[in-house]
Formats: structure tokens, C-alpha cells, sequence
């Protein structure tokens, strides 16, 4: 009524037997995923390090569901001290709302770029995955900060498990502004089962594999 909701209806969360199918599902796609990619995750570990003898791994703290703080793993694409360096390029920001995103970021190595460009970064959030910290579909983790910015709406991102991929990463442009990538992730709350999740992971190995990523 005048741009306000008087009721709001919304999935009161998964069944018992869907979350057991979602963590089996979650289980199998991550530890397959660590075998198959284990030797190419080699590969790549020695190219970070041997480009500027830095550490292989970049660490951040996310939140997971309800708003626990979880250690995040990523192959490190930018220079050593890059956070150090975040204020300098905060007027460059090209994302509105509490993200930062630079399409075209300094502190982005060469290795970076190609890692970036292929999401081969994200790889070792298959140990998320194991650990129960994330899922392989759900809201992309959202870092402390940003959430202290949220609105109440925003913060029922918070009601699912964070994930490697979800709607927002195999529709996403550039055009993409925060409010739709959050109504996205709303959206896959309300929609989340076990063959959603399927269909999401399958059209997540097709934009990566025709370059089409959304990473």
C-alpha cells in the first residue's frame, strides 16, 4: 500500500531431508572437485608464489548463516599488501550499495587477471565447502562491513548458507546493481532445493567453460 508491504510470505527454511540432500549434494561436487583439480591447483599455487614469492592463499573473514564469521580461502590475485591499499582506489569503486568492485583493479597481478578471468581464485573455497562454512550454491559470503551497512531487508541474505555460485553468478552483468543482486539472493531463498541447486551447478560449469564467467 503506497510502496509499502503489509504481508510478507517467505520459505521458512529447508525440510530435514532437504538439507541432508543439499550437504550430500554439497560433499560429493567439493570432494570430487579437490581430487580432479588437485594437481591443476598445484600448478597454479606455484605460479602465484613464484611470481613474487607471496603467500598462495588469500584469507578473508565472511559471514556464513546467521551471521558467524568464517575464514574464506582464495588463490591470492593481487599484490601482498592490497587491502593495505583499498583506501587509495575507494573513489574508484563502480558498485553501488556496500561492495567494492574495480572492473579493471591496479592491485590485480598477472597471474590474478588470468585466475580472475577463468574463477580459478575461487577453487579453494572447496575447503569452505568440506568444512560446513559454505555451500556449493547460495548467497556469494558477504564481508563484516558490507553487512553492517545493510538494511533490514538486505540482511535475510543471512538466512541461507553461502555458497560458491548462486543466480546472481550465472546471470550477472555488468549493469547488475546491488538491490537486484540481493533480490536475486532473496530469490534463491525462496526457491532453494535439491534440484535448483542442480540446475544452478550446471549452468555455472557452462559459463565457465565458454568464457562467459561470472566470477
Amino acid at each position: 500500500l503506497f510502496d509499502t508491504p503489509l504481508l510478507l510470505c517467505r520459505n521458512q527454511g529447508l525440510q530435514p531431508e532437504q538439507r541432508f540432500a543439499k550437504r550430500a549434494l554439497d560433499l560429493f561436487v567439493s570432494s570430487l572437485g579437490i581430487l580432479v583439480m588437485s594437481p591443476f591447483m598445484l600448478i597454479i599455487a606455484l605460479c602465484i608464489y613464484a611470481y613474487d614469492r607471496g603467500p598462495v592463499l588469500f584469507k578473508q573473514e565472511r559471514l556464513t548463516l546467521g551471521g558467524r564469521v568464517f575464514t574464506l580461502y582464495k588463490f591470492r590475485s593481487m599484490c601482498v599488501d592490497a587491502e593495505k591499499q583499498l583506501h587509495k582506489f575507494a573513489a574508484m569503486n563502480e558498485r553501488d550499495g556496500p561492495v567494492f568492485k574495480i572492473a579493471n583493479d591496479p592491485r590485480v597481478t598477472r597471474v590474478g587477471r588470468f585466475i580472475r578471468r577463468t574463477c580459478i581464485d575461487e577453487l579453494p573455497q572447496l575447503l569452505n565447502i568440506l568444512k560446513g562454512d559454505m555451500g556449493i550454491v547460495g548467497p556469494r559470503p558477504a564481508l563484516p562491513n558490507e553487512v553492517a551497512a545493510y538494511t533490514p531487508h538486505q540482511m535475510l541474505r543471512l538466512q541461507a548458507t553461502p555458497g560458491l555460485t548462486c543466480y546472481w553468478q550465472i546471470r550477472k552483468d555488468d549493469n547488475t546493481t546491488f538491490a537486484e543482486w540481493v533480490e536475486m539472493d532473496l530469490q534463491y531463498i525462496q526457491d532453494q532445493s535439491f534440484m535448483v541447486d542442480l540446475k544452478i551447478i550446471f549452468a555455472t560449469f557452462r559459463i565457465v567453460f565458454t568464457g562467459k564467467g561470472a566470477c
